[in-house]
């Protein structure tokens, strides 16, 4: 993705990565694609892995929600640009603190006032290391923050008038405030927070249908949001997000009219779904990143020998292939651990060529890590059944134990919820399949929640100071060109120690059902639920 900065107001950010998500439509009570019907658009989704709140969601099937419920200061449009959402103004003298002043219009949709106080609560709550919020990282940024005390007030955040407030913060803070995380809460978030996520008050463009919305591993239902007073519009009754088991059932759903739009074609389908959707099939550049990744505390994967093993699995594997067979053509080969449309991508980063398929220098490296600790018993592969991934992991098992004559594996969790799980605990036991959707248009924001020591989505359990540093020191660089050459410095960190192995970008594929119309996939590869039309 590329982005530009924030200084006196807001200036266009372009493109970033993501996974593909996709509205659809369904008619009445049949609970398919009937024309007309009641006019809500049906979306394929997995079960959320916690409660709806903005800044305790970082996986997809809680993120598409939670977006659709909120509206941050601003958020980005289908090109990544960013508007102004509930933001009238973000200005700053001196590239560190911004002046903020909100719409006075704004309401959450139970018709209480969004006010600064709102952002300014939700951020001080999401920070405090009490609270223990999965985006408790992205208020780093913000002068005050501390990860080893709890802190219920930053100083870098002050209230002017009910809707005025001041950040101080790193120079790219501004960056990221189309991100959920940023969202702001109403008053009725902090009487109970866990109870709020079951039956969440935003204030965007849909709410809950009704307080049992949420059928828990069945669907959510949202409906237009009418006291929403944006820039934005809607063009249907509301979202249904219809939780599936696996993306074969929603794509079966989705030719037989039961489902408006798939936001991804499972991989059994990649060599059809073109000629069976015709003009109806999505196919179009992405930028979604798909890693391995080996945790850190993984027995013979520490230390020298670790490394040794990382980078031998990283070349034993042949991305293109992979890409050619299983996702016919649709994917990237990984060059980095960013993207290729992020502001500063470079395929010419020093270890890059550990990425590349070399089974000669594989077989090199195992052998030198084996000289220090023989490995023995069987290599698993972790992902989840439930998703489109159990071909490419087994492709891969096969390729490892064909170049590298060991015993592999895959490991599969019958649903995302439970490998998200053993993945947060550390108790997976071997490298396991991960991807990032990107938060905001921007390359830090692949770096720093997946690598840094401690932070949110660090599940690998990598750290390292050097690498820790060049991210500090490139969000705190006023030049740009110069804080691109920091985060390019600590990639090639990354690329030394591969605590993950980067596969391949992922291209968006979906498709859609013959009873809607209007159907477009943003920035990070989500279909804009607001603009989906009903026939």
């Amino acid at each position: 993705m590329k982005r530009s900065r924030i200084g006196l107001g807001i200036v266009a950010l372009a493109a970033a990565s993501s996974l593909a998500l996709v509205g659809c439509s369904t008619g009445g009570g049949d609970n398919g694609g009937n024309k007309g019907g009641d006019g809500i658009v049906t979306v394929n989704s997995t079960e959320p892995q916690k409660g709806l709140v903005p800044a305790d969601t970082t996986e997809v099937g809680g993120g598409k929600v939670v977006d659709a419920l909120w509206e941050g200061l601003v958020y980005y449009d289908a090109d990544g640009a960013t508007q102004m959402g509930v933001a009238e103004s973000i200005e700053s003298d001196n590239g560190t603190t911004w002046t903020v002043k909100l719409r006075d219009d704004a309401v959450f949709s139970d018709g209480t006032p969004v006010l600064a106080k709102n952002f300014v609560d939700a951020w001080n709550y999401a920070a405090n290391v009490d609270n223990a919020l999965g985006n408790q990282y992205f208020f780093s940024a913000i002068k005050g923050w501390s990860e080893d005390e709890a802190v219920e007030s930053l100083e870098g955040l002050k209230i002017v008038d009910d809707h005025t407030f001041t950040i101080e913060a790193t120079p790219d803070f501004p960056d990221r405030l189309g991100y959920s995380a940023y969202y702001p809460l109403p008053d009725v978030a902090f009487e109970d927070m866990n109870a709020f996520g079951q039956n969440p008050v935003g204030n965007g463009l849909y709410k809950f249908a009704d307080d049992g919305a949420w059928k828990h591993d069945v669907e959510i239902k949202l409906v237009k949001n009418d006291t929403y007073v944006g820039p934005r519009e809607v063009a249907n009754a509301g979202v249904d997000f219809k939780i599936y088991a696996s993306l074969d059932a929603a794509y079966t759903d989705l030719r037989s009219g039961n489902l408006d739009v798939l936001d991804q074609i499972p991989d059994t389908s990649f060599a059809v779904f073109q000629d069976e959707l015709g003009d109806r099939a999505i196919n179009q550049a992405g930028a979604l990143m798909t890693t391995l990744t080996v945790s850190a505390n993984l027995d013979h994967f520490t230390g020298e020998e670790g490394k040794l093993r990382r980078q031998a699995l990283s070349m034993a594997v042949d991305r293109e292939e992979i890409i050619d067979v299983i996702f016919e053509g649709t994917n990237l080969p990984a060059k980095d651990f960013t993207s290729p449309i992020v502001d500063g991508y470079t395929e010419d980063l020093k270890g890059a060529d550990k990425l590349e398929f070399n089974p000669e220098e594989a077989q090199k490296l195992w052998a030198e890590a084996d000289a220090i600790s023989p490995y023995e018993g069987t290599l698993e592969v972790a992902t989840n059944s439930d998703g489109p991934h159990q071909v490419w992991i087994e492709a891969v098992a096969n390729q490892w134990a064909n170049t590298l004559g060991v015993t592999a594996a895959p490991k599969l969790y019958p649903t995302f919820q439970a490998f998200l799980d053993d993945r947060e605990s550390d108790t997976v036991g071997g490298p396991f399949r991960a991807g990032w959707q990107a938060d905001y248009p921007g390359a830090y924001n692949y770096l720093q929640p997946l690598y840094y020591t401690g932070a949110s989505s660090n599940h690998g359990y990598y750290s390292n100071a050097e690498f820790d540093k060049l991210l500090d020191e490139a969000v705190q660089e006023a030049d740009h060109d110069k804080s691109i050459e920091k985060l390019h410095a600590a990639q090639e960190i990354l690329l030394d120690e591969m605590p993950s192995i980067p596969l391949w970008y992922q291209g968006t594929t979906g498709g859609f059902g013959e009873n809607v119309e209007n159907v477009k996939f943003g920035w990070n590869s989500v279909p804009i639920f607001n603009e989906i039309t009903k026939k």
